[in-house]
């Protein structure tokens, strides 16, 4: 979808400019963290331990996002303008880069905080999937991610399919938490991956005005093509998450750690960790009172209820 009257800039301040895009991006990004860190804190764990690892899930994310982007699409930029490389508020995120990233860093963090890894995966999907719906949409002020034509007199509208599918998404991951419960640990966020892979190459990619590397089809009357980049790497990545869903569901009680020995607390960990919220000790019982104590011999017998049952 191109619209050339749309503004890229949602305002200015002074020499500073906040483009939709960007605007978008941290609207998902501000959801994701306050969904992890909202759930996360609903099964025990603590605020500081969540938001840790949040934030720097999400500088991984941006970081491998916008390095995937630029050594995939404008390597040049690394010397002769330098400086682009961190202009993302303008646009150019690499999806799969972004997910690298987020992974890496979220990892090293919640082994560090001893927080359980494939479950923080999960409650990360609705963030990436929201996420996934805006920057499209930001795609559009930005004019880029543009659809190919077709002979039928109109052009795909890309960025509109990418939301529909981040939609979809969404939708899938509180149908099935809603409906399915005790799931092992990241079962949705590697289910997410693959449907989304299925998604991105057969459909979003198809329509996309991308360049085609190696095998190069085109069908001009219905304005799509195979195969470009994404699509190459998209069952490479789907493999991947297919390997990770089979182990998390056949693992020892749905334990689902991507490394069990180190992202998985056990349970002399679980007591003892600080990141996780620790239930107030009950009172101690009441001593009973000289009074309250009937002697043998006096009133009921011992062990005999003080009302027999009826008949």
């Amino acid at each position: 979808m191109y619209i050339p009257q749309l503004n890229p800039y949602l305002f200015h301040l002074g020499p500073l400019g906040v483009r939709w895009y960007g605007f978008f991006m941290a609207i998902s990004m501000l959801y994701g963290a306050y969904f992890i860190i909202r759930r996360g804190m609903q099964r025990g764990f603590t605020e500081n331990a969540l938001t840790s690892v949040a934030i720097w899930a999400i500088v991984g994310g941006v970081v491998g996002a916008r390095l995937v982007f630029v050594f995939a699409n404008d390597p040049g930029w690394i010397v002769s303008d330098p400086l682009q490389v961190f202009r993302i508020w303008q646009g150019g995120l690499a999806w799969d880069g972004g997910l690298l990233g987020g992974i890496l860093l979220g990892y090293i963090s919640a082994r560090r905080n001893k927080l359980p890894f494939q479950a923080l995966l999960d409650l990360a999907v609705p963030g990436l999937s929201l996420g996934y719906i805006l920057v499209r949409i930001g795609n559009i002020f930005n004019h880029e991610v543009l659809g190919r034509f077709t002979e039928m007199g109109f052009r795909w509208p890309a960025q509109l399919i990418g939301s529909a599918i981040g939609v979809f998404l969404l939708w899938r991951f509180f149908y099935v938490d809603r409906k399915y419960k005790n799931l092992p640990d990241g079962y949705q966020f590697w289910t997410f991956n693959m449907w989304y892979q299925v998604f991105r190459a057969l459909i979003e990619e198809a329509v996309r005005q991308n360049p085609l590397y190696g095998i190069q089809y085109v069908n001009h009357y219905l304005g799509i093509g195979f195969m470009t980049l994404e699509q190459w790497f998209s069952p490479l990545i789907f493999g991947i998450a297919y390997v990770m869903y089979v182990r998390v569901t056949r693992a020892p009680q749905h334990a689902g750690a991507l490394l069990a020995d180190t992202s998985m607390p056990d349970a002399s960990q679980d007591a003892e960790s600080p990141h996780f919220a620790q239930p107030e000790a009950p009172d101690p019982p009441e001593a009973p009172t000289h009074e309250s104590v009937e002697e043998p011999g006096e009133g009921h017998p011992p062990g005999t209820p003080e009302t027999p049952p009826e008949a």
